[in-house]
């Protein structure tokens, strides 16, 4: 709970930029106008993402020596300090470019600080939690992303209605940002007092200080598991972003919506996708999480261009109809990947390796989604781009998850013991001890490889 908790007020504060885009892009690039003013704020937007890498790599090493849960504490302060600085950069008409290049700034430590904070998250909760349970115990990470962001576009949508949108123009889009600092401190004394996992503990009374690894050992050695997981990331990413990100700016830039009514539907939308995020991380359990995710990309090769010729229709009935399609087939992809993910690497390296594969790709991918999508519209005026790009990203996701994932839903996470909530678990691990410890085949391929490189002095 505390570490879903985080979780959300990380995303508040991450989140109130992209709800907020049409209006910082008239605040902050005033020469520029219609579409590419958009293309501009989420240019910004993506900027956030080229800090990522680095914030991954650092907080992510960081996680596999120091343990999961100081990092943890250390980004969400990093993150609420950032957010409430844009509060108080003053406008383009003010200081000039000074705004534009300040912004940039509090948005690589915005990036820098989110590089840490979800693969750290998802880390923490995988190795908390029972083999059994771990796929829904994990949603309950992203209804963490989705309150988060409910709570930043519902308080966007709440000051447009009462302020106005030339109000919010002068002023009112930096409450926001301002509420970030106390949202950070609730956040921080919630984190601070969480214990260690006990994968970490466990890990640590057996390594010394000497078996820290480095992230070339990780690259070598877990390359395979990293470019798995980049492909997996990148259509998780890509419709993430698209549903949660963009459609707000869509809806208002594109479509022609005001702004309090496209925001308005993108709450409803993620209001109702938060018990679905719980079903598809109950049924990963059951089913496993390869099948649920098979099903939600198949669902959006079909059903993405559908989805959006309703979104494009004017009717605001169907429009939400429209989103809500995208919606749930989002939420098969929230409810199981933060149980999935860390699954893919062994304990000593999980926290690093995770925090490289996520953050690689979605800087990628994820920040340049927007970007990517409305420089697009812009150029073909086609309103159909972002189901074009659902389609591609679900067409690659299917071939990988299909070919190349192994599903280990309720099974022990790779390099750790099992991990049981009743007793009535042991007996039946002690009687296929074998098939309890099913990733030892691996581990000892890992270990020949790396003994190979040190004789041939590598």
């Amino acid at each position: 709970m505390a570490t879903a908790v985080g979780n959300g007020m990380e995303w508040f504060d991450f989140g109130i930029y992209s709800y907020l885009a049409a209006t910082i892009g008239q605040v902050f690039f005033p020469d520029v106008s219609g579409p590419m003013q958009l293309v501009f704020s989420f240019a910004t937007f993506a900027v956030a993402f080229i800090a990522r890498p680095l914030g991954g790599i650092f907080f992510g090493m960081l996680g596999d020596r120091l343990g999961r849960k100081k990092v943890l504490a250390i980004t969400l302060i990093m993150m609420a300090l950032s957010t409430l600085s844009i509060g108080l950069i003053p406008d383009y008409a003010s200081i000039g470019y000074t705004a534009t290049v300040l912004l940039l700034i509090a948005r690589l430590v915005q990036g820098f600080s989110a590089g840490g904070e979800y693969s750290g998250a998802m880390t923490f909760i995988a190795e908390s939690t029972p083999d059994k349970k771990r796929g829904f115990m994990s949603s309950g990470l992203e209804v963490g992303t989705l309150v988060g962001y409910i709570a930043g576009a519902g308080l966007v949508t709440l000051l447009t209605y009462i302020l106005g949108e030339e109000t919010m123009l002068d002023w009112g889009w930096r409450i926001p940002f301002f509420i970030s600092a106390p949202i950070g401190l609730i956040g921080f004394y919630l984190r601070n007092n969480l214990e260690e996992t006990p994968a970490f503990e466990a890990m640590k009374e057996k390594k010394s200080d000497e078996d820290d690894e480095s992230v070339r050992h990780i690259l070598q050695y877990h390359w395979r598991a990293i470019l798995i997981g980049m492909f997996v990331v990148f259509f998780y990413i890509v419709v993430n972003y698209i549903v949660l990100s963009y459609m707000p700016s869509h809806l208002t830039a594109v479509l022609g919506y005001g702004e309090t009514e496209g925001l308005l539907l993108i709450v409803i939308v993620m209001v109702i996708m938060i018990p679905i995020v719980l079903l598809m991380g109950y049924f990963s359990d059951r089913i496993g999480a390869k099948k649920v995710i098979q099903g939600g990309l198949i669902g959006l090769i079909i059903l993405s261009i559908p989805a959006f010729n309703l979104i494009g229709s004017g009717n605001t009935l169907f429009v939400f109809f429209g989103l809500m399609i995208l919606g749930i087939f989002s939420a098969s992809f929230q409810g199981t990947m933060p149980g999935l993910l860390p699954s893919l690497f062994f304990t000593n390296v999980r926290n690093g390796a995770l925090a490289i594969t996520f953050n690689i790709s979605a800087s990628l991918f994820g920040g340049t989604t927007p970007l990517l999508v409305s420089w697009l519209i812009s150029k073909t005026a086609n309103p159909m781009i972002p189901a074009y790009y659902a389609i591609f990203a679900s067409i690659v996701g299917i071939i990988v998850v299909t070919l190349f994932l192994k599903d280990t839903s309720g099974k022990a996470l790779r390099g750790s013991p099992p991990a049981v909530e009743e007793k009535a678990e042991i007996k039946e691990i002690l009687e296929e001890p074998e098939e309890a410890l099913w990733w030892h085949e691996e581990k000892k391929e890992i270990e020949e490889r790396i003994e190979d490189r040190s004789e041939d002095g590598k």
